[in-house]
């Protein structure tokens, strides 16, 4: 069995331009341009780049250029100084700190409503996510880039650039989830615009890809025809990286073709210039490649050598896809050394990481995105015709009597809102069908259903359509979110908090929105890669709802807070001011009907069960609360491990 290196081309998404002699000129001195700058602070990103592109991977010169800009508020300088400080810690496999410079850098470029840089901005950290194989947030920020770019009606050089590498990511995005056909018609999409502009990077770039999606298909002499023309274009414009990855793609087809004499130098070359440019992605590749070279030719010390630095490096800087390769390659030569349990643990490994990625729900997700996107690109093109028809009219009913211009004006105005009101009932129809259907699926309680549903009736009665619209559209969005985390076992503490922020909503109705519900997330926690049981949270916010708060008159109030207090755990408070539990057990021993904390007993089975695939275990712990020995509340103390099981490396 072959499992030959897959070389993703990520990173090289950087514009080329070439610009007037006297921009040109300006290059030459840094000092110059940036006295130039500071006094005419361009506000176009054609002269920005004129000015710094020869110093974009130069830290010193990048942090001058943004002190510079931040003393002077020139925002335009500030947003381009911090993409290319951002490329650069990518390229040094620091996605964290990358992240937050790229982030910073969409901050100024809507500081200076400056379409062209926001769009680069949140294709850089698209391309961030893309390394990191986080799918969904990869796609998000490539799309919302593509939407952004669609909607300029004369668009630069620029934003025509940027739209080229919004679907030439995509396309990654395809790649990565096996999905080559839908790869290659966004890449041919690129291409296209890339030979209009001549720009030889995005040439090489949609070359290589294009190659890489017809070796998976099995067209190996096509693939080897396209890593060439890359290699080629990569070649004209000195780009090492470019070279790197051309280089493994056509040791992999040597490779699938077993021609292993040619196979062993090219692969040697690519791993030695992996090392000069010092990138831990390129290397962790190339070790891969030669481990790969190296089982097929049953050199298997040297194979489990290069592949386990491979796997070290993959796992350190959190390459899913090249741990996954790995895995699989050392579990085929621990097979062949006839180690089956060391063997089968690889392949283990290898199939777990991958589930993580290929997930029926990112292909889903994917899909959705795609389809939404292309909707937007055609909504916008039938605008733009839809302008420059108006104008048109306009001109040819100059002449025409007023009543007729009146007439057709309201008949345009007839159809347009036909259209809006058809299109309202038609989304409501199929709310309806999908709320149906949702209810029957749902694991909620049901008297929280029917109770809030009850709430929202009443604002309807009382005819408070505002707030009965408002409730409505919150209770939908919590159903549909719950039916989502239903699916799978775990979900991101952002999603979880999004929806416990909805449920709380929901019932603060039917307490007359007397609680004050507050939400409190330590900054240094990354949300939306941190990983926690879906719906764990609201047994215990249900239980401070009816225990705690439900008795008490006024001051109502909860607290979530989250926070980060050691590297093995993040650690959930939920801390409410109602009566205490043992006022609360007193009322509900008198009681006919209690409700019971079945729900937390699931809970912690769910916990439980989580925490397996971790190094620590949950933990849980309740505390009363005292005023001077008078009850003042209760306290949920929830510990959730974050830090998984090592890789076994032999």
């Amino acid at each position: 069995m072959k499992y030959v290196f897959k070389h993703k081309l990520i990173g090289l998404c950087v514009l080329i331009f070439f610009y007037t002699s006297h921009t040109a000129a300006q290059s030459d001195n840094f000092e110059t341009n940036l006295v130039y700058a500071q006094n005419k602070q361009p506000s176009q990103y054609i002269i920005l780049d004129s000015l710094f592109k020869p110093y974009k991977y130069e830290d010193v010169k990048m942090n001058r250029l943004l002190k510079m800009s931040k003393d002077i508020s020139w925002n335009e300088g500030a947003s381009y100084a911090l993409n290319a400080l951002g490329v650069k810690q990518r390229d040094l496999s620091n996605y964290d700190r990358s992240l937050q410079l790229h982030e910073e850098a969409v901050t100024y470029a809507e500081k200076a409503e400056s379409n062209e840089l926001k769009i680069m901005s949140l294709n850089m950290i698209g391309v961030v996510y893309r390394r990191m194989d986080v799918v969904k947030l990869a796609l998000d920020y490539h799309t919302e880039a593509l939407k952004i770019a669609y909607s300029v009606m004369e668009p630069s050089q620029s934003v025509t650039h940027s739209i080229a590498i919004s679907q030439n990511s995509i396309g990654n995005i395809y790649l990565a989830l096996k999905q080559y056909d839908l790869a290659l018609e966004q890449f041919n999409k690129s291409l296209k615009i890339e030979k209009q502009a001549n720009n030889r990077l995005g040439l090489a770039i949609n070359h290589h890809n294009i190659g890489y999606a017809q070796e998976e298909l099995g067209h190996l002499d096509k693939a080897l025809s396209n890593y060439e023309i890359s290699l080629n274009y990569n070649n004209s414009i000195d780009s090492e990286i470019g070279r790197v990855i051309c280089f493994n793609s056509i040791g992999g087809i040597y490779l699938k073709q077993g021609n292993y004499k040619d196979a062993k130098p090219i692969i040697l070359k690519a791993l030695e210039k992996a090392l000069n440019i010092d990138d831990q992605y390129y290397i962790s590749a190339s070790y891969l490649n030669l481990g790969q070279l190296e089982t097929e030719t049953d050199q298997l010390v040297a194979a489990e050598k290069h592949l386990k630095k491979a796997l070290n490096i993959a796992t350190s800087y959190n390459l899913k896809s090249t741990v996954a390769e790995s895995s699989k390659l050392l579990s085929v030569v621990n097979q062949k050394n006839q180690n089956f349990k060391t063997a089968l643990k690889y392949y283990k490994d290898a199939v777990d990481i991958e589930n993580t990625i290929l997930t029926e729900q990112n292909l889903q997700y994917v899909n959705d995105i795609a389809v939404e996107y292309e909707n937007e690109n055609k909504n916008n093109q039938i605008k733009a015709l839809a302008i420059e028809n108006e104008a048109v009219r306009l001109r040819l009913e100059r002449n025409k009597q007023i009543l007729l211009y009146t007439s057709l004006l309201l008949g345009a105005l007839g159809i347009a809102l036909f259209i809006i009101h058809r299109t309202k009932a038609l989304k409501r129809d199929k709310h309806i069908l999908t709320l149906e259907q949702d209810m029957l699926r749902s694991q909620m309680n049901p008297h929280f259903i029917f109770n809030s549903l009850n709430s929202i009736k009443l604002y309807i009665i009382n005819n408070d359509k505002t707030n009965a619209v408002y409730y409505l559209n919150k209770f939908s969005k919590l159903i549909r979110k719950i039916l989502m985390a239903s699916k799978e076992k775990e979900t991101s503490l952002a999603d979880e908090l999004e929806t416990m922020k909805l449920y709380m909503n929901i019932e603060n109705i039917r307490f007359d929105n007397e609680i004050d519900f507050n939400i409190k997330v330590d900054p240094t926690i990354n949300t939306e890669i941190t990983k926690i049981p879906s719906l764990v949270l609201q047994p215990f916010l249900e239980n401070s709802l009816w225990h705690g708060l439900s008795s008490k008159s006024d001051n109502k109030k909860i607290d979530l807070i989250v926070s980060k207090n050691t590297p093995d755990y993040i650690t959930v408070e939920i801390i409410d001011n109602g009566i205490g539990r043992l006022a609360s057990k007193k009322i509900n021993d008198n009681k006919r009907l209690e409700r019971n904390s079945v729900g937390i007993d699931i809970t912690k089975a769910r916990l439980a069960n989580f925490s397996e695939s971790y190094q620590n275990s949950y933990t849980l712990a309740i505390e009363d609360l005292y005023d001077d020995q008078t009850p003042s509340g209760t306290k949920i103390i929830l510990q959730i491990p974050i830090k998984l099981k090592n890789q076994m490396i032999s």
